[in-house]
C-alpha cells in the first residue's frame, strides 16, 4: 500500500484510537472519526470506507508498515480495536522503508531548489530524519513551539486559502470578548514563532491580520469570495513583522548600536534595507508594534536617534517598564 498523504493522515488517527485504553473504538467509531478528522484537514467533506479502515489496518501491522500489535477484543457480537501494547505509537517507530524512500525523494526535489529561504533548514530537518544515527544522541535541533496553541487551524486554513472559501472566524483577542469575522482569507504568514492569517474583512472591507492562537472556531460560508489584489512580497518588504498600516509612509530609522551588538546585527540583519556605518544603524520601514519590540529587545545596546516619535513610544515603553520594577521594589 502506498504511504500517500491520505494514508498517512489516516493511520496516525486510527494510532491515537489504538494508544486509548479508555475508550472502546468499534469498527464505525473508527470510519467516523477518520472521515471527520480528514473533513476538518482538508476544509471540506471527506469520507473513509469500512474497507479503507479494514486495510490501513493491516498495513499497520505488516513488516512494510509498523508491526502495530492491534488487538480484537470481543464485547459481545461486536469488536473493538486497541494496541495490546499500551507504550506502543507508530510515532515512537523508525521510519518504514517506503517512507525512507519518499522522504529521500523530497530531498533530492528540495536540493535542487535555489534560493528559499527555508529550503536548506528543511532539507537539514529530513536528512536528520531519515539518516540512521548509531549512538541514537540528538545532534540538531529546530526552535518551534510544540505548545502553540490554534496550529490546528493551520493547514485547513491553508485549504480554504487554495480553494478560496469564505470563512466565519469566532476570534478572541487578550483581554476581550470573542468576536465573529467573516473573512476572506489569503495568506499565512509566521513570525516570532506564531502564526497569522490575513485576510478581508467583509464588513469592514479592510485587510485583517489574525493570530491563529487566538482564533475559537472556523466554518466555511456560502458567500461570494473577495479576490486578493495584495502583493504580499511588497506588503512584507515596507515592515518588520506582520502589521502594515496602509496610512502609514516608509521611514527612516536611525539607530546608535553599542560597540558589543555591531557584529550580531552585522550577521544577522533585521531587514533587507539594514545598513551600517561604523556604530550606526539605518532602517527603512513603516512604524508598528512589532518594530518597537525588537529594538526593546536588544535593551541598552539599541538607542534610537530618529525619527523623534519612534524615539517617544520607546521612551515612554520603558518608562512604564521601570515604573513596574518600581512597584515590586516599594512592596
Amino acid at each position: 500500500m502506498a504511504t500517500n498523504k491520505n494514508a498517512q493522515l489516516r493511520y496516525k488517527i486510527l494510532d491515537e484510537c489504538f494508544s486509548n485504553p479508555y475508550k472502546k473504538f468499534f469498527i464505525e467509531d473508527l470510519i467516523e472519526i477518520c472521515s471527520e478528522r480528514i473533513s476538518e484537514h482538508y476544509g471540506e467533506e471527506k469520507s473513509v470506507s469500512r474497507r479503507q479502515v479494514l486495510e490501513d489496518m493491516k498495513f499497520m501491522e505488516s513488516l512494510d508498515g509498523y508491526e502495530a500489535p492491534i488487538e480484537r477484543i470481543k464485547d459481545g457480537r461486536r469488536v473493538y480495536y486497541r494496541y495490546s501494547d499500551e507504550e506502543f505509537s507508530i510515532l515512537k517507530k523508525t521510519f518504514n522503508r517506503e517512507e525512507l524512500n519518499a522522504i529521500s525523494e523530497a530531498i533530492e526535489i528540495f536540493s535542487r531548489i535555489q534560493g528559499l529561504e527555508w529550503g536548506e533548514t528543511l532539507q537539514i530537518k529530513l536528512k536528520s530524519a531519515v539518516t540512521p544515527n548509531s549512538s541514537n544522541e540528538k545532534v540538531i535541533d529546530f526552535e518551534e513551539n510544540r505548545f502553540l496553541k490554534g496550529l490546528k487551524f493551520l493547514n485547513p486554513l491553508y485549504q480554504y486559502i487554495v480553494n478560496k472559501n469564505v470563512l466565519s472566524i469566532d476570534y478572541k483577542p487578550f483581554k476581550e470578548d470573542s468576536q465573529s469575522f467573516i473573512i476572506s482569507p489569503y495568506y499565512l504568514k509566521q513570525y516570532n514563532n506564531r502564526w497569522f492569517l490575513l485576510g478581508k474583512n467583509h464588513t469592514e472591507n479592510y485587510l485583517q491580520v489574525m493570530a491563529l492562537d487566538r482564533m475559537v472556531a472556523v466554518a466555511i460560508l456560502d458567500e461570494d469570495f473577495i479576490e486578493n489584489t495584495i502583493d504580499f512580497e511588497n506588503y512584507f518588504e515596507e515592515i518588520i513583522g506582520i502589521t502594515n498600516f496602509e496610512t502609514n509612509r516608509i521611514e527612516e530609522i536611525i539607530i546608535e548600536l553599542s560597540e558589543h551588538i555591531i557584529p550580531y546585527v552585522d550577521s544577522k540583519p533585521l531587514h533587507s534595507t539594514q545598513r551600517i556605518q561604523g556604530n550606526i544603524l539605518t532602517l527603512e520601514v513603516k512604524l508598528n508594534y512589532e518594530l518597537e519590540s525588537l529594538i526593546l529587545s536588544f535593551g541598552e545596546h539599541f538607542k534610537v536617534l530618529s525619527p523623534q516619535s519612534l524615539r517617544n513610544k520607546i521612551v515612554d515603553r520603558l518608562k512604564h517598564s521601570v515604573n513596574q520594577y518600581d512597584v515590586y521594589r516599594k512592596e
